[in-house]
Protein backbone atom coordinates (compact mmCIF):
# COMPACT_ATOMS: atom_id res chain seq x y z
CA UNK A 1 0.00 0.00 0.00
CA UNK A 2 1.35 3.44 -0.94
CA UNK A 3 1.87 6.14 1.70
CA UNK A 4 -1.03 8.16 0.24
CA UNK A 5 -3.37 5.15 0.41
CA UNK A 6 -2.26 4.34 3.97
CA UNK A 7 -2.80 7.94 5.07
CA UNK A 8 -6.21 8.05 3.37
CA UNK A 9 -7.26 4.79 5.03
CA UNK A 10 -6.21 6.03 8.48
CA UNK A 11 -7.96 9.39 7.91
CA UNK A 12 -11.22 7.57 7.19
CA UNK A 13 -10.93 5.02 10.00
CA UNK A 14 -9.66 7.32 12.77
CA UNK A 15 -10.95 10.77 11.88
CA UNK A 16 -13.95 9.99 9.69
CA UNK A 17 -12.47 12.04 6.86
CA UNK A 18 -13.57 10.65 3.49
CA UNK A 19 -11.07 12.70 1.50
CA UNK A 20 -8.22 14.91 2.67
CA UNK A 21 -8.04 18.48 1.39
CA UNK A 22 -5.29 19.46 -1.07
CA UNK A 23 -2.29 20.31 1.06
CA UNK A 24 -3.17 18.10 4.01
CA UNK A 25 -1.84 14.98 2.27
CA UNK A 26 1.17 16.91 0.96
CA UNK A 27 2.06 18.13 4.47
CA UNK A 28 1.63 14.68 6.04
CA UNK A 29 3.84 13.06 3.40
CA UNK A 30 6.53 15.71 3.97
CA UNK A 31 6.49 15.07 7.74
CA UNK A 32 6.64 11.30 7.25
CA UNK A 33 9.64 11.82 4.97
CA UNK A 34 11.41 13.56 7.87
CA UNK A 35 11.15 17.08 6.44
CA UNK A 36 10.47 20.06 8.66
CA UNK A 37 7.17 21.47 7.40
CA UNK A 38 5.34 24.80 7.55
CA UNK A 39 1.62 24.46 6.81
CA UNK A 40 -0.38 27.66 6.35
CA UNK A 41 -4.07 26.90 5.92
CA UNK A 42 -7.25 28.79 6.69
CA UNK A 43 -9.35 28.24 9.79
CA UNK A 44 -11.44 25.09 9.49
CA UNK A 45 -9.17 23.61 6.82
CA UNK A 46 -8.08 20.74 9.07
CA UNK A 47 -4.55 21.58 10.20
CA UNK A 48 -4.85 19.44 13.33
CA UNK A 49 -5.57 16.36 11.19
CA UNK A 50 -2.05 16.73 9.75
CA UNK A 51 -0.26 16.15 13.05
CA UNK A 52 -2.82 13.65 14.30
CA UNK A 53 -2.36 11.37 11.29
CA UNK A 54 1.40 11.89 11.01
CA UNK A 55 1.84 11.27 14.74
CA UNK A 56 -0.18 8.05 14.62
CA UNK A 57 1.91 6.71 11.75
CA UNK A 58 5.28 7.76 13.22
CA UNK A 59 4.46 6.01 16.50
CA UNK A 60 6.90 7.76 18.83
CA UNK A 61 5.68 10.65 21.01
CA UNK A 62 4.34 13.81 19.38
CA UNK A 63 4.82 17.06 21.33
CA UNK A 64 2.28 19.76 20.47
CA UNK A 65 3.08 23.30 21.58
CA UNK A 66 -0.22 25.14 21.98
CA UNK A 67 -0.52 28.64 23.49
CA UNK A 68 -3.60 28.37 25.71
CA UNK A 69 -4.70 25.86 28.34
CA UNK A 70 -8.29 26.00 27.05
CA UNK A 71 -7.07 25.29 23.54
CA UNK A 72 -4.92 22.38 24.80
CA UNK A 73 -7.93 20.84 26.52
CA UNK A 74 -10.07 21.18 23.39
CA UNK A 75 -7.37 19.48 21.34
CA UNK A 76 -6.94 16.64 23.87
CA UNK A 77 -10.69 16.02 23.83
CA UNK A 78 -10.76 16.07 20.03
CA UNK A 79 -7.90 13.54 19.79
CA UNK A 80 -9.48 11.20 22.33
CA UNK A 81 -12.89 11.45 20.61
CA UNK A 82 -11.39 10.70 17.20
CA UNK A 83 -8.40 8.46 17.78
CA UNK A 84 -9.00 6.83 21.16
CA UNK A 85 -9.03 7.26 24.92
CA UNK A 86 -5.65 7.85 26.52
CA UNK A 87 -4.01 8.88 23.24
CA UNK A 88 -3.43 12.49 24.40
CA UNK A 89 -2.64 14.37 27.59
CA UNK A 90 -2.10 17.99 28.57
CA UNK A 91 0.96 19.18 30.46
CA UNK A 92 0.50 22.65 31.88
CA UNK A 93 0.52 24.69 35.08
CA UNK A 94 -2.64 22.95 36.33
CA UNK A 95 -0.87 19.56 36.36
CA UNK A 96 0.83 18.62 39.67
CA UNK A 97 4.47 17.51 39.77
CA UNK A 98 3.39 13.95 40.65
CA UNK A 99 0.90 13.76 37.80
CA UNK A 100 3.50 15.22 35.44
CA UNK A 101 5.97 12.45 36.29
CA UNK A 102 3.26 9.83 35.79
CA UNK A 103 2.29 11.37 32.46
CA UNK A 104 5.87 11.45 31.18
CA UNK A 105 6.46 7.87 32.30
CA UNK A 106 3.33 6.79 30.43
CA UNK A 107 4.50 8.73 27.38
CA UNK A 108 7.86 6.94 27.45
CA UNK A 109 6.09 3.57 27.70
CA UNK A 110 4.07 4.45 24.62
CA UNK A 111 0.75 4.74 26.45
CA UNK A 112 0.21 8.29 25.14
CA UNK A 113 0.94 9.42 21.60
CA UNK A 114 0.33 13.17 22.00
CA UNK A 115 1.27 15.59 24.77
CA UNK A 116 0.02 19.17 24.56
CA UNK A 117 1.77 22.00 26.40
CA UNK A 118 2.69 25.68 26.30
CA UNK A 119 6.27 26.85 25.64
CA UNK A 120 6.59 27.87 29.29
CA UNK A 121 6.62 24.15 30.20
CA UNK A 122 9.53 23.51 27.86
CA UNK A 123 11.40 26.32 29.61
CA UNK A 124 11.58 24.10 32.73
CA UNK A 125 14.85 22.10 32.50
CA UNK A 126 13.43 19.03 34.23
CA UNK A 127 10.40 18.87 31.91
CA UNK A 128 12.55 19.36 28.81
CA UNK A 129 14.97 16.63 29.91
CA UNK A 130 12.15 14.19 30.65
CA UNK A 131 10.52 14.87 27.29
CA UNK A 132 13.86 14.45 25.49
CA UNK A 133 14.19 11.02 27.13
CA UNK A 134 10.99 9.87 25.37
CA UNK A 135 12.74 10.45 22.00
CA UNK A 136 9.86 12.31 20.34
CA UNK A 137 9.51 11.94 16.59
CA UNK A 138 7.49 15.10 15.97
CA UNK A 139 7.40 18.61 17.45
CA UNK A 140 4.27 20.53 16.45
CA UNK A 141 4.08 24.30 16.88
CA UNK A 142 0.43 25.33 16.70
CA UNK A 143 -0.53 28.98 16.13
CA UNK A 144 3.02 29.37 14.81
CA UNK A 145 2.55 33.05 13.92
CA UNK A 146 3.06 33.72 17.64
CA UNK A 147 6.78 33.13 17.14
CA UNK A 148 7.01 36.11 14.79
CA UNK A 149 7.34 39.75 15.72
CA UNK A 150 5.77 40.55 12.33
CA UNK A 151 2.81 38.36 13.26
CA UNK A 152 -0.02 39.19 15.64
CA UNK A 153 -0.40 37.88 19.20
CA UNK A 154 3.42 37.84 19.52
CA UNK A 155 4.58 35.63 22.43
CA UNK A 156 8.28 36.06 23.33
CA UNK A 157 8.27 32.65 25.07
CA UNK A 158 8.01 31.14 21.62
CA UNK A 159 11.44 32.60 20.76
CA UNK A 160 13.14 29.75 22.62
CA UNK A 161 11.45 26.96 20.68
CA UNK A 162 14.33 26.59 18.22
CA UNK A 163 16.71 25.91 21.13
CA UNK A 164 14.20 23.58 22.78
CA UNK A 165 13.93 21.59 19.53
CA UNK A 166 17.68 20.99 19.59
CA UNK A 167 17.56 19.79 23.19
CA UNK A 168 14.74 17.41 22.26
CA UNK A 169 17.05 15.82 19.70
CA UNK A 170 15.66 17.88 16.80
CA UNK A 171 12.57 15.82 15.98
CA UNK A 172 10.83 16.73 12.74
CA UNK A 173 9.19 20.15 13.21
CA UNK A 174 5.68 20.87 11.96
CA UNK A 175 4.58 24.52 12.23
CA UNK A 176 0.88 25.30 11.76
CA UNK A 177 -0.91 28.62 11.35
CA UNK A 178 -4.03 29.99 9.70
CA UNK A 179 -2.60 33.32 8.54
CA UNK A 180 1.01 34.13 7.77
CA UNK A 181 2.19 36.69 5.25
CA UNK A 182 5.58 36.12 3.55
CA UNK A 183 7.69 37.95 6.20
CA UNK A 184 5.92 36.04 8.98
CA UNK A 185 6.56 32.73 7.22
CA UNK A 186 10.25 33.54 6.83
CA UNK A 187 10.61 34.42 10.50
CA UNK A 188 8.82 31.25 11.64
CA UNK A 189 11.27 29.12 9.64
CA UNK A 190 14.29 31.05 10.89
CA UNK A 191 13.38 31.17 14.57
CA UNK A 192 12.42 27.49 14.73
CA UNK A 193 15.66 26.48 13.02
CA UNK A 194 13.71 24.55 10.39
CA UNK A 195 15.98 22.76 7.93
CA UNK A 196 15.07 22.93 4.23
CA UNK A 197 11.38 22.99 5.16
CA UNK A 198 8.50 22.01 2.95
CA UNK A 199 6.11 24.97 2.78
CA UNK A 200 2.49 24.03 2.13
CA UNK A 201 0.37 27.13 1.62
CA UNK A 202 -3.31 26.43 0.95
CA UNK A 203 -6.82 27.68 1.35
CA UNK A 204 -6.58 31.31 2.47
CA UNK A 205 -9.93 32.10 0.87
CA UNK A 206 -13.04 31.96 3.04
CA UNK A 207 -15.74 32.09 0.32
CA UNK A 208 -18.61 32.16 2.83
CA UNK A 209 -17.42 35.47 4.36
CA UNK A 210 -18.78 38.70 2.91
CA UNK A 211 -16.37 41.63 3.24
CA UNK A 212 -17.47 45.24 3.53
CA UNK A 213 -16.31 48.63 4.81
CA UNK A 214 -18.60 51.40 6.01
CA UNK A 215 -16.90 54.79 6.02
CA UNK A 216 -17.70 57.72 8.32
CA UNK A 217 -16.48 61.25 9.01
CA UNK A 218 -18.07 61.72 12.46
CA UNK A 219 -17.38 59.49 15.46
CA UNK A 220 -20.96 59.77 16.78
CA UNK A 221 -22.45 58.73 13.43
CA UNK A 222 -20.12 55.74 13.29
CA UNK A 223 -21.04 54.54 16.78
CA UNK A 224 -24.77 54.98 16.06
CA UNK A 225 -24.45 52.97 12.83
CA UNK A 226 -22.40 50.27 14.58
CA UNK A 227 -24.97 49.85 17.37
CA UNK A 228 -27.80 49.67 14.81
CA UNK A 229 -25.90 47.14 12.67
CA UNK A 230 -25.17 44.88 15.64
CA UNK A 231 -28.78 45.07 16.82
CA UNK A 232 -30.05 44.10 13.36
CA UNK A 233 -27.47 41.37 12.63
CA UNK A 234 -27.96 37.64 13.07
CA UNK A 235 -26.36 36.53 16.33
CA UNK A 236 -24.01 35.55 17.88
CA UNK A 237 -21.23 37.91 16.90
CA UNK A 238 -18.02 39.65 17.90
CA UNK A 239 -17.13 43.35 17.76
CA UNK A 240 -13.42 44.21 17.94
CA UNK A 241 -12.41 47.60 19.30
CA UNK A 242 -9.05 49.20 20.10
CA UNK A 243 -9.16 50.00 23.83
CA UNK A 244 -10.53 48.60 27.10
CA UNK A 245 -12.55 51.71 27.91
CA UNK A 246 -14.11 51.79 24.44
CA UNK A 247 -15.12 48.12 24.74
CA UNK A 248 -17.01 48.85 27.98
CA UNK A 249 -18.70 51.96 26.58
CA UNK A 250 -19.84 50.16 23.42
CA UNK A 251 -21.08 47.15 25.39
CA UNK A 252 -23.20 49.53 27.51
CA UNK A 253 -24.59 51.22 24.38
CA UNK A 254 -25.49 47.84 22.90
CA UNK A 255 -27.14 46.72 26.14
CA UNK A 256 -29.22 49.93 26.13
CA UNK A 257 -30.30 49.01 22.58
CA UNK A 258 -31.55 45.63 23.80
CA UNK A 259 -28.54 43.52 22.78
CA UNK A 260 -27.19 40.93 25.20
CA UNK A 261 -23.60 42.20 25.00
CA UNK A 262 -20.55 42.03 27.27
CA UNK A 263 -17.14 43.71 27.21
CA UNK A 264 -14.01 41.54 27.19
CA UNK A 265 -10.46 42.82 27.69
CA UNK A 266 -7.19 41.97 29.45
CA UNK A 267 -8.03 44.25 32.39
CA UNK A 268 -10.78 41.92 33.57
CA UNK A 269 -9.96 39.26 36.22
CA UNK A 270 -8.87 35.98 34.62
CA UNK A 271 -11.75 34.08 36.23
CA UNK A 272 -14.28 36.55 34.85
CA UNK A 273 -12.76 36.34 31.37
CA UNK A 274 -12.96 32.54 31.48
CA UNK A 275 -16.59 32.58 32.63
CA UNK A 276 -17.47 35.15 29.96
CA UNK A 277 -15.86 33.08 27.23
CA UNK A 278 -17.72 29.98 28.42
CA UNK A 279 -21.03 31.85 28.38
CA UNK A 280 -20.39 33.10 24.86
CA UNK A 281 -19.47 29.61 23.67
CA UNK A 282 -22.72 28.30 25.22
CA UNK A 283 -24.80 31.02 23.42
CA UNK A 284 -25.65 32.68 26.74
CA UNK A 285 -24.10 35.96 25.54
CA UNK A 286 -25.09 37.23 22.09
CA UNK A 287 -22.26 39.66 21.41
CA UNK A 288 -18.75 40.05 22.77
CA UNK A 289 -17.21 43.54 22.47
CA UNK A 290 -13.52 42.80 22.69
CA UNK A 291 -10.01 44.04 22.41
CA UNK A 292 -7.56 41.63 20.80
CA UNK A 293 -7.32 39.87 24.19
CA UNK A 294 -10.26 37.81 22.89
CA UNK A 295 -8.64 35.69 20.24
CA UNK A 296 -6.82 32.38 20.01
CA UNK A 297 -8.79 29.33 21.01
CA UNK A 298 -12.18 30.82 20.11
CA UNK A 299 -13.43 27.96 17.97
CA UNK A 300 -17.15 28.73 17.97
CA UNK A 301 -18.72 27.48 14.72
CA UNK A 302 -21.86 29.62 14.59
CA UNK A 303 -20.45 33.17 14.88
CA UNK A 304 -22.44 35.06 12.25
CA UNK A 305 -20.51 38.32 12.17
CA UNK A 306 -17.25 39.96 13.14
CA UNK A 307 -17.46 43.75 13.09
CA UNK A 308 -14.51 46.06 13.65
CA UNK A 309 -15.06 49.47 15.25
CA UNK A 310 -11.78 50.61 13.70
CA UNK A 311 -8.83 49.29 11.69
CA UNK A 312 -6.69 46.42 12.96
CA UNK A 313 -2.92 46.89 13.17
CA UNK A 314 -2.40 44.83 9.99
CA UNK A 315 -4.10 42.65 7.41
CA UNK A 316 -2.60 39.68 9.31
CA UNK A 317 -4.53 40.59 12.46
CA UNK A 318 -7.69 41.57 10.61
CA UNK A 319 -7.97 38.30 8.68
CA UNK A 320 -7.27 36.23 11.79
CA UNK A 321 -10.01 38.11 13.65
CA UNK A 322 -12.68 37.99 10.93
CA UNK A 323 -11.83 34.31 10.44
CA UNK A 324 -13.76 33.61 13.65
CA UNK A 325 -16.99 34.11 11.72
CA UNK A 326 -18.70 31.40 9.72
CA UNK A 327 -16.59 28.46 10.82
CA UNK A 328 -19.60 26.22 10.23
CA UNK A 329 -19.45 27.06 6.52
CA UNK A 330 -22.62 29.15 6.67
CA UNK A 331 -22.57 32.84 5.62
CA UNK A 332 -20.65 35.25 7.84
CA UNK A 333 -20.26 39.02 7.75
CA UNK A 334 -16.94 40.87 8.11
CA UNK A 335 -17.56 44.62 8.29
CA UNK A 336 -15.06 47.36 9.12
CA UNK A 337 -16.56 50.60 10.45
CA UNK A 338 -13.92 53.04 9.33
CA UNK A 339 -12.99 56.61 10.12
CA UNK A 340 -9.57 57.75 8.86
CA UNK A 341 -9.02 59.52 12.19
CA UNK A 342 -9.20 56.17 14.02
CA UNK A 343 -5.78 55.37 12.64
CA UNK A 344 -4.22 57.73 15.19
CA UNK A 345 -4.78 55.12 17.91
CA UNK A 346 -3.21 52.37 15.83
CA UNK A 347 -0.25 54.59 14.87
CA UNK A 348 0.35 55.25 18.57
CA UNK A 349 0.24 51.54 19.38
CA UNK A 350 2.50 50.73 16.41
CA UNK A 351 5.10 53.14 17.76
CA UNK A 352 4.96 51.74 21.28
CA UNK A 353 6.35 48.58 22.82
CA UNK A 354 9.48 46.63 22.11
CA UNK A 355 12.69 46.60 24.10
CA UNK A 356 14.80 49.73 24.42
CA UNK A 357 18.49 50.38 24.98
CA UNK A 358 18.17 50.18 28.76
CA UNK A 359 16.58 46.71 28.54
CA UNK A 360 19.33 45.48 26.22
CA UNK A 361 22.02 46.94 28.47
CA UNK A 362 20.53 45.37 31.61
CA UNK A 363 20.26 41.91 30.03
CA UNK A 364 23.72 42.21 28.45
CA UNK A 365 25.41 43.16 31.74
CA UNK A 366 23.56 40.36 33.57
CA UNK A 367 24.91 37.81 31.09
CA UNK A 368 28.43 39.24 31.38
CA UNK A 369 28.10 39.12 35.17
CA UNK A 370 27.16 35.45 34.95
CA UNK A 371 30.45 34.67 33.23
CA UNK A 372 29.14 35.10 29.70
CA UNK A 373 26.60 32.29 29.90
CA UNK A 374 23.06 32.18 31.32
CA UNK A 375 19.68 30.51 31.19
CA UNK A 376 17.24 33.11 29.75
CA UNK A 377 14.52 32.05 32.19
CA UNK A 378 16.88 32.46 35.15
CA UNK A 379 17.60 36.04 34.01
CA UNK A 380 13.97 36.95 34.61
CA UNK A 381 14.39 36.23 38.33
CA UNK A 382 17.55 38.34 38.54
CA UNK A 383 16.32 41.43 36.71
CA UNK A 384 13.48 43.82 37.45
CA UNK A 385 12.04 43.24 33.99
CA UNK A 386 9.07 41.24 32.78
CA UNK A 387 9.60 37.81 31.28
CA UNK A 388 8.54 39.07 27.86
CA UNK A 389 11.05 41.98 27.88
CA UNK A 390 13.93 39.74 29.00
CA UNK A 391 13.22 37.12 26.33
CA UNK A 392 12.74 39.80 23.69
CA UNK A 393 16.06 41.43 24.67
CA UNK A 394 17.83 38.06 24.52
CA UNK A 395 16.36 37.49 21.07
CA UNK A 396 17.48 40.91 19.87
CA UNK A 397 21.04 40.45 21.21
CA UNK A 398 21.17 37.05 19.53
CA UNK A 399 20.16 38.62 16.22
CA UNK A 400 23.06 41.08 16.48
CA UNK A 401 25.54 38.21 16.82
CA UNK A 402 26.54 39.13 20.38
CA UNK A 403 24.83 36.03 21.78
CA UNK A 404 24.33 32.49 20.57
CA UNK A 405 22.13 29.67 21.87
CA UNK A 406 23.78 26.39 22.79
CA UNK A 407 22.29 22.92 22.50
CA UNK A 408 21.51 23.06 26.23
CA UNK A 409 19.21 26.05 25.67
CA UNK A 410 21.47 28.51 27.47
CA UNK A 411 22.73 31.66 25.78
CA UNK A 412 26.38 32.57 25.75
CA UNK A 413 28.66 35.19 24.26
CA UNK A 414 29.27 34.42 20.60
CA UNK A 415 32.94 34.07 19.60
CA UNK A 416 34.01 36.97 17.41
CA UNK A 417 30.76 38.85 18.02
CA UNK A 418 30.46 42.64 18.32
CA UNK A 419 31.00 44.51 21.56
CA UNK A 420 28.00 44.88 23.84
CA UNK A 421 27.90 48.60 23.06
CA UNK A 422 27.68 47.94 19.32
CA UNK A 423 25.11 45.16 19.88
CA UNK A 424 22.90 47.55 21.89
CA UNK A 425 23.16 50.21 19.19
CA UNK A 426 22.27 47.68 16.51
CA UNK A 427 19.40 46.28 18.59
CA UNK A 428 17.91 49.74 19.14
CA UNK A 429 18.26 50.50 15.43
CA UNK A 430 16.54 47.23 14.45
CA UNK A 431 13.74 47.85 16.93
CA UNK A 432 13.15 51.23 15.29
CA UNK A 433 13.07 49.55 11.88
CA UNK A 434 10.48 47.08 13.13
CA UNK A 435 8.30 49.89 14.38
CA UNK A 436 8.53 51.58 10.98
CA UNK A 437 7.71 48.26 9.33
CA UNK A 438 4.61 48.00 11.54
CA UNK A 439 3.50 51.41 10.29
CA UNK A 440 3.71 50.22 6.67
CA UNK A 441 1.56 47.22 7.59
CA UNK A 442 -0.97 49.64 9.05
CA UNK A 443 -0.83 51.50 5.72
CA UNK A 444 -1.86 48.24 4.01
CA UNK A 445 -4.85 48.10 6.37
CA UNK A 446 -5.77 51.65 5.38
CA UNK A 447 -5.43 50.67 1.73
CA UNK A 448 -7.91 47.83 2.31
CA UNK A 449 -10.37 50.24 3.93
CA UNK A 450 -10.13 52.80 1.14
CA UNK A 451 -9.81 50.61 -1.96
CA UNK A 452 -12.47 50.61 -4.67
CA UNK A 453 -11.15 47.25 -5.81
CA UNK A 454 -12.16 43.77 -4.71
CA UNK A 455 -11.63 43.47 -0.96
CA UNK A 456 -11.23 39.69 -1.09
CA UNK A 457 -8.50 40.04 -3.72
CA UNK A 458 -6.82 42.72 -1.59
CA UNK A 459 -6.59 40.37 1.39
CA UNK A 460 -5.63 37.22 -0.50
CA UNK A 461 -2.89 38.92 -2.52
CA UNK A 462 -1.41 40.18 0.77
CA UNK A 463 -0.85 36.52 1.64
CA UNK A 464 0.53 35.74 -1.81
CA UNK A 465 -2.62 34.12 -3.22
CA UNK A 466 -4.21 35.37 -6.44
CA UNK A 467 -7.98 35.46 -6.85
CA UNK A 468 -10.22 36.11 -9.84
CA UNK A 469 -12.06 39.42 -9.73
CA UNK A 470 -14.81 40.36 -9.26
CA UNK A 471 -15.44 38.00 -6.35
CA UNK A 472 -19.18 38.88 -6.26
CA UNK A 473 -19.11 38.69 -2.45
CA UNK A 474 -17.79 42.01 -1.14
CA UNK A 475 -19.34 45.47 -1.06
CA UNK A 476 -17.27 46.84 -3.94
CA UNK A 477 -18.04 43.89 -6.21
CA UNK A 478 -21.72 44.13 -5.18
CA UNK A 479 -21.72 47.80 -6.23
CA UNK A 480 -20.27 46.99 -9.66
CA UNK A 481 -17.05 48.89 -8.99
CA UNK A 482 -14.85 45.92 -9.85
CA UNK A 483 -14.27 44.59 -13.34
CA UNK A 484 -11.98 41.83 -14.65
CA UNK A 485 -8.45 43.20 -14.50
CA UNK A 486 -6.94 43.56 -17.95
CA UNK A 487 -4.16 45.93 -16.89
CA UNK A 488 -0.58 45.05 -17.78
CA UNK A 489 1.19 43.34 -14.89
CA UNK A 490 4.93 43.48 -15.51
CA UNK A 491 5.74 41.04 -12.68
CA UNK A 492 3.83 38.02 -11.33
CA UNK A 493 2.50 38.10 -7.77
CA UNK A 494 5.28 36.92 -5.48
CA UNK A 495 8.02 37.81 -7.99
CA UNK A 496 11.37 38.83 -6.42
CA UNK A 497 12.41 42.31 -7.55
CA UNK A 498 15.05 44.92 -6.77
CA UNK A 499 14.52 48.67 -6.31
CA UNK A 500 17.47 50.99 -6.89
CA UNK A 501 17.02 52.65 -3.48
CA UNK A 502 15.16 50.13 -1.34
CA UNK A 503 16.89 46.95 -2.44
CA UNK A 504 15.28 43.50 -2.50
CA UNK A 505 11.53 43.09 -2.43
CA UNK A 506 8.62 40.88 -3.40
CA UNK A 507 5.59 41.87 -5.50
CA UNK A 508 2.49 41.62 -3.30
CA UNK A 509 -0.45 42.88 -5.30
CA UNK A 510 -1.73 45.18 -8.03
CA UNK A 511 -4.37 47.85 -7.51
CA UNK A 512 -5.32 49.10 -10.95
CA UNK A 513 -2.46 51.44 -11.93
CA UNK A 514 -0.34 50.71 -8.85
CA UNK A 515 1.78 47.86 -7.58
CA UNK A 516 2.48 47.03 -3.93
CA UNK A 517 5.93 45.64 -3.10
CA UNK A 518 7.17 44.29 0.23
CA UNK A 519 10.79 45.43 0.67
CA UNK A 520 13.11 43.85 3.22
CA UNK A 521 14.49 47.26 4.20
CA UNK A 522 11.43 49.54 4.36
CA UNK A 523 8.35 47.31 4.45
CA UNK A 524 5.36 47.76 2.14
CA UNK A 525 5.50 50.41 -0.56
CA UNK A 526 2.94 51.33 -3.22
CA UNK A 527 4.41 52.38 -6.58
CA UNK A 528 2.85 53.95 -9.65
CA UNK A 529 3.04 51.42 -12.49
CA UNK A 530 3.67 54.08 -15.11
CA UNK A 531 6.71 55.36 -13.21
CA UNK A 532 7.89 51.80 -12.59
CA UNK A 533 7.89 51.14 -16.33
CA UNK A 534 9.14 54.54 -17.52
CA UNK A 535 11.97 54.86 -15.01
CA UNK A 536 12.80 51.18 -14.56
CA UNK A 537 12.27 51.41 -10.79
CA UNK A 538 11.97 47.63 -10.39
CA UNK A 539 14.21 44.96 -11.85
CA UNK A 540 13.33 41.26 -11.80
CA UNK A 541 15.76 39.16 -9.77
Amino acid sequence: MSDAARIGKLAKEKLGIEKLHPGQLEAIEAVLAGRDTLAVMSTGYGKSAIYQLAGEILGKPTIVVSPLIALQRDQVEAIEDRIGDGEAAELNSTVSAKKRRELLAALERGEHEFVLLAPEQLAKPEVLAELAATKPSLLVVDEAHTISEWGHDFRPDYLQLGAFAERLGHPTILALTATASPPVRREIVERLGMRDPAEVIRGFDRPNLHFAVRRFTEAAAKEKALVEAVAAAAKPGIVYIATRRASEELAEALSAAGVNAEAYHAGLPAKHRGELQDRFMADEVEVIVATTAFGMGIDKPNVRFVFHAGPSDSIDSYYQEVGRAGRDGEPGEAVLFYRPEDEAVRHFLAGAGGVDGEDLEAVGHAIEGAGGEADPVALVKRLELSRSRVLEAVGRLEETGWLETGGDGEVRLAPGGPTLEHAIQQGVRENGQRREFDKTRLAMMRSYAETEGCRRDHILSYFGEEHEVPCFYCDNCDAGLVHPDDAVRPFPIGAPVTHKSWGSGEVQRYDRDRVVVLFESVGYRTLDLKLVEEEGLLIAR
